[in-house]
């Protein structure tokens, strides 16, 4: 019924009330509801960790909902997208469950959700688009085979759920990071083929983001927990894949890549190959800047976002060019 009523009305109008709705939701949902969330324990290894130490955790089961919710009420159903959302709030679940657990889920467990999610991502893509892989600058398209696109695919959206879920460790850091990274793509959608459909998802999930960092800046009164930090990884690489420029997606998140990234990396080649790297930089690197060079935790989500707002622009007028 909600979704007749509004796609009866102009369309322009339609979309402004959507945005607000998503913004407004997400605020009145969280304020009313934050405190039914679980508690976090605190953090043993991270710099600062014990000060979250029973704040609510998981903010991300509210926000990605109403992003959900949102999305099929102001925008036509579609198949594709309806998949998209659906894996988008199954990243979510899996996320909060872990949040809600008294012992944490283990690595190996959460790796397998994660490629199993993956992997779906992976086969719808192709199964809607093909296996084209565009590149921007060079005005150059390559057909890949269609298994070992799926496999690349795959990847990316593995790589993108875990770097951003390592990179929230800081209040508003992930979320702001984020909300630029998904802002880069919908200001480069002329230059790419990311439509309107998708462009609009995309705002609804930033006003959604920022209805959550109202709650969450420095010091933060909640966090999203493993719920909104898995979902974002996803939903980050659904947007790339859709701009049909899928390797924007490593200038558009850089700083989400280094700061949770490095530390995978880090962990992977010591725990399988015995190989030692970067034996003086703390991983993620938010963590590094804050204990070894005094960041406060605002100066941290400025100079993070700083940088990544410049390589944004620098990218953005490359593919312009």
């Amino acid at each position: 019924m909600l979704q007749l009523l509004f796609h009866g009305m102009n369309q322009g109008i339609s979309s402004f009330i959507g945005v607000l709705a998503a913004y407004g939701l997400t605020c009145i949902l969280l304020h009313c509801c934050g405190n039914l969330l679980p508690r976090d324990g605190g953090r043993d290894f991270a710099v600062d960790g014990k000060l979250s130490q029973g704040k609510p955790r998981g903010a991300g089961f509210v926000f990605i909902l109403i992003f959900a919710v949102t999305v099929f009420v102001f925008l036509p159903l579609d198949r594709e997208r309806s998949i998209y959302v659906i894996l988008t709030v199954a990243a979510m679940l899996t996320g909060f469950l872990d949040d809600c657990s008294k012992a944490p889920w283990g690595e190996y467990k959460k790796g397998i959700l994660d490629l199993i999610i993956s992997v779906m991502v992976a086969v719808t893509y192709i199964n809607f688009n093909g296996s084209t892989l565009s590149i921007a600058c060079l005005d150059m398209q390559i057909v890949i085979p269609k298994i070992v696109f799926g496999i690349l695919v795959t990847l990316l959206v593995w790589v993108s759920i875990n770097v951003t879920n390592c990179a929230d460790g800081v209040d508003g850091l992930s979320a702001t990071l984020t909300s630029v990274t998904l802002m880069s793509f919908y200001f480069t959608a002329e230059a790419t083929r990311l439509g309107e459909d998708y462009r609009y998802m995309t705002l609804l999930m930033v006003a959604c983001l920022l209805g959550y960092l109202w709650y969450n800046a420095t010091p933060s009164r909640m966090m999203m927990g493993d719920a909104g930090s898995r979902a974002m990884g996803l939903f980050i690489a659904i947007i790339a894949l859709q701009s049909g420029h899928v390797l924007l997606y490593i200038p558009f998140a850089i700083v989400l890549v280094l700061d949770g990234g490095l530390g995978l990396v880090k962990v992977a080649l010591l725990r399988f190959l015995k190989i030692r790297i970067l034996k003086n930089t703390r991983t993620p690197l938010h963590d590094h800047v804050r204990k070894n060079l005094g960041w406060s935790n605002t100066q941290t989500v400025f100079k993070f976002a700083i940088v990544q707002i410049v390589v944004a622009f620098a990218a953005a007028w490359l593919i312009r060019g």
